[in-house]
């Protein structure tokens, strides 16, 4: 039986976990350092959590609820980012804190930390040191600003982060005023994917037999390399565009969101000429299929706008549901802008809504499958 690891990380058919057996020392806190052990973990590595004693991890109580407090456990927060990790106490601040995880550090294969640079040299645990004990680890740090330059000792969170980035500007209304997006974008690509890739190429490289690795993360370096359609238009026009006015941030009608008559938004994401063009045959604007920027629309233009406006009042004629029935199956890239909860209900990430659903489609005669 053939085997795959599925995207979220769960393996299908009877392959062994590609990580098994990977040994990694996880003392990371809050969210980028404990989701790259978290997907470490998800690929079968045996993950140590290691906090201090007392409180713990301050993310045992953030975002908590009344039931969780009074119940005595951790928060939806922390048991979701430190799942399927082992766990354990240790005084870093302390000589036998110290002692216990140079032994640890010896027999792992991976240390993950996301105290700011400098504070593990200062216990005595930082990457040299803890090398001379097991020059085969892998020794990541992630941070806010990286290792080393200007920022080394500076403070910040995901909003100041991809504000240096240059990402936040992109991320505006059309009148260019920012969003307080509830995504976060450099802890979890700037931090958690970042480092999982650096580490999975450092092990790489010890397991044909070369020395293990200092990976110095900075989530803001990272998003910044990421803030790619940006730079393009930077390199081009020299300048990024203005939300309204891009290929991909409003300029254009076949890539856009649209309000419901229910209030709801769709998202048209018909950005290839051939999805545009199967969109208006089914809206029944067949004259509307030659207006496309790959036809020569000029972006943001005033046609681009009318376009724009004119597509707005027919799908603010119907409910967003009527839209999904209609549009969906026609695979043109129309999808529904779902709220968390619907998602969490869809059969994209609900295993039983999709059995159901899959069961309840008709048969060529009309009738359920069965």
């Amino acid at each position: 039986m053939s085997s795959a690891t599925s995207s979220s990380g769960s393996l299908t058919g009877s392959a062994q976990p590609a990580l098994q057996g990977l040994r990694v020392l996880d003392l990371t806190r809050l969210l980028p350092g404990p989701m790259a052990a978290l997907r470490l973990a998800e690929l079968g590595a045996d993950v140590l959590k290691i906090e201090a004693p007392g409180a713990g991890d301050p993310t045992r109580t953030m975002m908590q609820s009344s039931a969780d407090r009074v119940a005595g456990r951790p928060g939806a927060f922390y048991r979701l980012v430190n799942r399927g990790k082992r766990e354990t106490r240790l005084d870093l601040k302390s000589a036998a804190g110290c002692n216990v995880l140079r032994a640890l550090a010896a027999e792992a294969d991976v240390l993950i930390e996301s105290f700011r640079p400098g504070v593990m040299e200062r216990l005595g645990i930082g990457y040299d040191t803890l090398r001379a004990v097991n020059p085969r680890l892998v020794y990541c740090a992630i941070s806010g600003y990286g290792a080393s330059g200007p920022f080394v000792d500076h403070a910040g969170h995901d909003l100041n982060y991809i504000g240096y980035a240059g990402v936040l500007d992109q991320l505006a209304s059309r009148d260019g005023t920012p969003i307080l997006p509830n995504f976060q974008i450099a802890d979890l690509l700037g931090g958690a994917l970042s480092a999982v890739t650096q580490i999975l190429a450092a092990l790489w490289h010890v397991s044909r037999g070369g020395e293990g690795r200092f990976v110095d993360v900075s989530m803001t370096h990272v998003t910044y390399a990421h803030n790619v359609v940006a730079q393009v238009a930077l390199a081009n026009e020299g300048a990024a565009p203005a939300a309204g006015a891009g290929l991909l941030n409003g300029g254009v009608p076949c890539y856009n969101l649209y309000r419901t008559l229910d209030g709801r938004w769709l998202a048209v994401g018909a950005l290839e000429l051939k999805f545009w063009e199967t969109l208006c045959m089914a809206l029944d604007r067949p004259e509307w299929a030659t207006r496309h920027w790959s036809l020569g629309q000029a972006i943001g233009g005033p046609d681009a706008v009318a376009l724009t406006l004119e597509l707005a009042d027919v799908i603010g004629a119907r409910a967003l549901e009527d839209w999904v029935v209609l549009l969906e199956p026609l695979d043109c890239c129309v999808s529904p802008v779902l709220t968390a909860a619907q998602a969490a209900q869809h059969p994209l990430f609900n295993p039983q809504a999709y059995a159901t659903a899959s069961t309840s489609e008709p048969d060529d005669d009309g009738s359920p499958a069965g």
